[in-house]
């Protein structure tokens, strides 16, 4: 196959890449603008062990830059976007530019010149908004609940979510998004504002402080990054299933955990007890998330397989190795 990634030397990209180059019969291209913090160290690391993989440096508007791969792509992941609730909130200009207006180049490009493509969106547990309606009453999420785009982030990505499903209802496309909850694993630096279990690894590691925003109660469920690129790779291998679909996917109730809990874990691993301070919960944030997976096993066959200690496990080796 022919598989295009953009946002491919980031986190859950540069996993991706590595993932579907195991298999010698596919022929991956990534396409990038390298606008995030130290994500050279994930191109170099691709340039290194995978040379085969072609990178392309580009904005992914700028389809003219990339059209060649993108006409013969087989599978297009979209991984490309700004990442975060507080940056949007900073510069709600860029993060339309970079998540609804570029994705829809993107998504109607392959409309008019490569409508068979199988197309995968990365979205975010945040077209939810912030569930506080739900008044303590916290279960499960499914892809029933109502949308609810708080936050610029929320609008960018949740207008994009929506783009993607009425493409493959409109006209065809073998369109499929992930509403993803809280993904880490290897090759994530981790920010203050996004990845925050990476953010706590690098703190624990560097002996910094960590600032909690809210009071460490908040609970996610935590999916290990390969878990999440199996779904993807699941959701190819079955698009007479996966087409025009929409999964929540999440660690579950069985890898769902607080922050406070998670610094505990930090803890006894590292042997150190770090320092915290607390703030105000920020705009967009939510008290709980946690996916029930229930249609994805259903439809795909799919369930996380790695436990979070186990997968925690995995991201701390690679820090120590690579920050």
């Amino acid at each position: 196959m022919n598989i295009l990634i953009t946002g491919g030397v980031g986190f859950i990209g540069t996993n991706t890449a590595v993932y579907f180059s195991k298999d010698k019969k596919n022929k991956i291209t990534i396409v990038d603008n390298f606008s995030r913090k130290d994500v050279e160290k994930n191109a170099s690391f691709i340039r290194k062990n995978f040379p085969k993989i072609k990178i392309i440096k580009s904005f992914v508007g700028n389809v003219n830059h990339y059209k060649k791969d993108l006409i013969i792509a087989d599978v297009v992941i979209h991984l490309a976007g700004q990442t975060a609730v507080t940056t949007s909130i900073k510069n709600p200009h860029n993060d339309f530019k970079n998540n609804l207006l570029e994705s829809f180049i993107l998504l109607d490009y392959l409309r008019r010149n490569n409508p068979k493509a199988i197309i995968i969106f990365s979205s975010t547990n945040k077209v939810y908004g912030d569930l506080r309606y739900l008044n303590n009453h916290f279960h499960p999420i499914d892809e029933t609940e109502k949308l609810d785009f708080i936050s610029p982030y929320g609008c960018s990505k949740g207008a994009t979510d929506l783009y993607f499903l009425d493409y493959a209802r409109i006209y065809g496309l073998k369109t499929i998004v992930f509403r993803q909850s809280c993904i880490y694993g290897p090759h994530q630096i981790g920010v203050e504002d996004q990845g925050w279990v990476a953010h706590f690894a690098k703190q624990f590691l560097f002996k910094k402080p960590i600032t909690i925003f809210g009071d460490g109660n908040q609970v996610r469920d935590l999916l290990y990054v390969e878990d999440l690129i199996k779904a993807y790779d699941l959701s190819i291998n079955k698009i007479n299933k996966s087409q025009g679909q929409v999964f929540n996917i999440g660690g579950g109730k069985k890898n769902a955990y607080s922050l406070l809990q998670v610094i505990d874990i930090f803890e006894k691993k590292l042997n150190y007890k770090i320092k915290i301070s607390f703030d105000k919960m920020r705009v967009g944030d939510q008290e709980y998330f946690v996916s029930v997976n229930k249609k994805i096993k259903k439809l795909l066959g799919w369930k996380p397989k790695t436990d979070f200690k186990e997968g925690l496990n995995q991201l701390i080796a690679w820090q120590r190795n690579n920050l």
